[in-house]
Parts: C-alpha cells; sequence; structure tokens
C-alpha cells in the first residue's frame, strides 16, 4: 500500500471520521451536518472541538429516530438485560451529558429534519474554518461507533473531499435543502424537550408507573393478545364468559397465555374464588376450537363438573346454553382398565386422544403418586403421564389447587412436570436449565415456607435460615385475584 495517506475515512486502518471533525474544527468554524442519527454521547467524546465552534447545521436525514419512544436513541438508554441480569449503564453520566448536551444545542446549533423517511440517505460533515471549506462525505452518522470512537465501531466509507469545487457545491447543496421548508422542517425544541426529559428529575409517580411497566410488560402484551383471540372468536357473547367476575376473567386471560405458551398452567386461586368457573371457560376456550377435553377430579367433587353438561338440560344448569360436551372422570378411574362411569366404557377410551386436561385438585398428583403399587401396576400418576399426556396428541394441562405444595416442593415438581411431560428442562425458555436442580437447591437442608411474590403470578419460596431465595416467578402459575 501507498505510504501517502488516502482521503478514505473508515473507522479502520484508514482512520476514524471523527479524526476529520477534530483536525478541521478549530475555534469559531461553522459546521453542516448531515446524519441520519445523533447521540449525546458522540457530542461528549468531540465537545472539547465542538464547544469552541461558533456554530452548527445539523439536518436529520431520517425523520423516524425523532419518532421513536422516548427518543431512545438520542439518548443511549440508563439500564440495560444482559445474560446475568439488569445492569446500569452510566446514570449519572448519562444526565450530567444530556444536560450539557442540551446547553450547547441552546448556545450554538440549528436543528432540522427531513420530513420523509427514506428521502435522503446521504452523509455529510461540512466545515468552514474562516478561511476555506472541508468536506467528508460516506456512511458515517454523528454517533460513537458511526464516527469511530467506540470500542467496536462500525466500518464505514468515508471520502475526504479535495476539490474547492465539489467543496463549495456541497455547501451549496446542503443550503438549497436546508431553505426548503417542504422537505424540511425545525425540530430543534423537539430535540431539546427529549433531552430535558432526560436529565429532569422525575415525580416519584413517574418512577413508580414506569417500574410497573417493566415489571409487567410481558403480561400486558399476553392480556392483550389474549384479550383480541376472544374478540375474535365471539367468546364474550357465552354464558359462560358473562358469569364470570372481571378479577375471574383476569385469571383466564393470563390462563390461556400460560397454556399457549408453556403448554399448561397451574390455577391456584385460593378455596372459594371459583377456580371451577375460571376452567370452564378455559374449557369453553378450546370446545369452542372443536378440541376435546378431559376433566379429572376426586369421586366426590364429579358433581361440580358434570352439572354444567348440555346432557343435564335442566334449569338448573346456569350453562346449559353453552352445551358443555367435555368427558368427567374421577382421579381413581385411572386405576380401572374397564368398567362403565356415567355410560362411559373405560376400556374403550382413547385416552391420548384429548387436547386438554383439566386436573382438579392437582395437590393429589404429587410425589408419593408416582410410586409403582406393591403388585407392579402402574400409580394413577404414571398412568396420567403416560397413556394421556404424552401419548397421541399434545395434550395442554391445567391444574386447578388452592394448595399445590403440601408436603415439599417435591409435590410442585410432580405437576410442573404434567405441563413439560416429564421433561427436566422443558422450561429451559423460562431461565430454569434444570427443573428438578432448581427444586433441589430450593429445597436446602432447612424447611421452606411459602409466600405470595409481589406480581401475584407463582410462589416464592423463603428459607427460614436466611439461606438466598429462589424465585419461581417465571413458571407458568397464575393467582387470578391479584
Amino acid at each position: 500500500m501507498s505510504s501517502i495517506r488516502s482521503g478514505i475515512r473508515d473507522n479502520r486502518r484508514r482512520g476514524a471520521a471523527s479524526e476529520f471533525v477534530v483536525q478541521r474544527g478549530v475555534p469559531e468554524s461553522r459546521l453542516s451536518v448531515v446524519s441520519a442519527y445523533f447521540t449525546t454521547f458522540a457530542y461528549e467524546r468531540l465537545s472539547n472541538t465542538l464547544d469552541r465552534i461558533a456554530g452548527m447545521r445539523f439536518l436529520f436525514g431520517e425523520p423516524r429516530f425523532l419518532q421513536d419512544a422516548d427518543n431512545a436513541n438520542l439518548v443511549p438508554p440508563a439500564f440495560s438485560f444482559e445474560e446475568d441480569g439488569l445492569r446500569l449503564v452510566e446514570q449519572l453520566r448519562q444526565r450530567s451529558v444530556a444536560l450539557r448536551c442540551a446547553a450547547w444545542i441552546r448556545d450554538r446549533v440549528e436543528i432540522r429534519s427531513v420530513k420523509r423517511s427514506g428521502l435522503l440517505h446521504g452523509k455529510l460533515v461540512h466545515i468552514d474554518d474562516g478561511r476555506r471549506g472541508h468536506a467528508l462525505v460516506g456512511s458515517s452518522n454523528f454517533t460513537i461507533n458511526g464516527l469511530g470512537l467506540g470500542d467496536s465501531s462500525n466500518i464505514e466509507l468515508n471520502l475526504v473531499v479535495d476539490s474547492d469545487r465539489d467543496r463549495e457545491d456541497l455547501l451549496t447543496w446542503f443550503d438549497e435543502l436546508w431553505a426548503d421548508t417542504e422537505l424540511t422542517e425545525d425540530v430543534r425544541d423537539e430535540v431539546l424537550r427529549a433531552l430535558e426529559a432526560t436529565y429532569a428529575h422525575p415525580s416519584p409517580e413517574f418512577v413508580y408507573f414506569k417500574t410497573l411497566i417493566h415489571i409487567f410488560s410481558d403480561y400486558l402484551d399476553d392480556q392483550a393478545a389474549e384479550e383480541e383471540r376472544l374478540e375474535q372468536t365471539a367468546f364474550e357473547q357465552t354464558a359462560t364468559w358473562q358469569m364470570l367476575f372481571d378479577f375471574q376473567k383476569d385469571g383466564l386471560r393470563a390462563v390461556l397465555a400460560k397454556i399457549e405458551k408453556h403448554g399448561g398452567c397451574i390455577l391456584a386461586d385460593s378455596v372459594g374464588l371459583g377456580k371451577t368457573f375460571t376452567a370452564l371457560a378455559v374449557i369453553k376456550w378450546f370446545e369452542k376450537r372443536n378440541k376435546s377435553v378431559l376433566v379429572l377430579c376426586p369421586k366426590k367433587l364429579r358433581e361440580n363438573w358434570t352439572d354444567f353438561l348440555a346432557v343435564n338440560n335442566s334449569e338448573m344448569n346456569p350453562l346449559r346454553d353453552d352445551r358443555f360436551g367435555f368427558t368427567v372422570l374421577s382421579h381413581t378411574d385411572l386405576s380401572r382398565e374397564s368398567g362403565r362411569v356415567d355410560g362411559v366404557d373405560l376400556a374403550k377410551i382413547e385416552w391420548g386422544n384429548y387436547d386438554l386436561v383439566v386436573i382438579d385438585e392437582s395437590h393429589n398428583f404429587r410425589s408419593a403418586s408416582r410410586n409403582r403399587s406393591s403388585g407392579g401396576r402402574r400409580s394413577r400418576y404414571e398412568r396420567l403421564m403416560d397413556d394421556v399426556i404424552k401419548a397421541g396428541l399434545k395434550t395442554k394441562v391445567l391444574l386447578l389447587s388452592a394448595t399445590p405444595v403440601n408436603n415439599n416442593l417435591s409435590d410442585l415438581k410432580s405437576q410442573l412436570d404434567l405441563i413439560s411431560t416429564d421433561n427436566g428442562d422443558g422450561f429451559t425458555a423460562l431461565g430454569v436449565p434444570h427443573l428438578g436442580n432448581l427444586i433441589g437447591s430450593a429445597q436446602g437442608p432447612s424447611p421452606a415456607r411459602w409466600i405470595t411474590t409481589a406480581n401475584c403470578r407463582a410462589m416464592l419460596p423463603v428459607s427460614t435460615s436466611g439461606e438466598k431465595s429462589v424465585s419461581f416467578s417465571s413458571l407458568p402459575t397464575t393467582r387470578s385475584q391479584c
């Protein structure tokens, strides 16, 4: 390669675009810049030069940059999510830089923007030092990485213009765009408002609501998606939906979202809050899509479910207009290979053909239920897992229990295994690499007690001896009364 340095600035071996600004931007010079983006930290890195110039005209080539929520691209975020959690990103420095950048803009900067997205793609830095003009054209935006100021700067292709004729014409070209009010508009006040929002002290109320949005954003998105699906299917016209209280409707949306996303859910409402009616709404949602549903309940609770079936055409059935057709069997029926239950021949049931299985009092299927009987026959738990959940169709699971844990956390694991089809790493997407290991570490050497988490979406085991607790807030449980 020639020893004579070319006019190319690529943020690599041929120099950074920022070098042109520093070298040519002498005190009292005037800058004319076209860029799609601008950030406060780019200003900070060049502040020794920019604070001494006579003035700058900045033309945004991409109006969408200023339309982003909270102008997030103008001011770098105060925090970011990484693999090891939440990381603060120079919060105090961010406020200080935004404050100084706003003062600099008020003192010596004019800002305009093109009105139509995608209209202007060119990038230009023109510097008039009072004696002659200098120009750099190419691909660099006025950002840390675009100007070659970052640790992992973009590879750009810029060229220092060495022709007096072209430098003068570039300034004329800029002046024509700047003065064309049909193509461009003044946005200086808009930029200043975005910066002021960054360094101003927010009210406690704003901080509170901002925190809620960050905590519950996924939940709200799921709720909105389920609301749209309910409207599309005219589900709100069903008798079941109209019978629900508002808190049960919220619970239904949460349950449907978790079943859709994770394949199952534990509805852990307390006694008396109407888990059965919320579950009936879930069943109706499946039946309206021509799906088959199996309900498994303790024998003494069979009438809690059979009273709502379509065969019960009595006026005492408040949901007879919904024509429920789900199958109701008892937990004990899983131990039988033959016999009849309300006209259902157990020997002819296709256990693997159910799209949804609803298990009332699911805590009955806890860890002790997984052991084979003394005669070598499969336990009810094994029959449920092998013949209903694992066999045939990909069966969704809804578990109902006010007390999902009776003895220890193994009770919870057994029920969650029904959702993951006994797959230890079935909740990897939720940040749980192996459910068994997590449950084991949560058990610890001392008994665990349970409290409801603040977000009301799960349970949190808290050790009585002060060991580090483990959060289950991401697992597919819901407490709809919250």
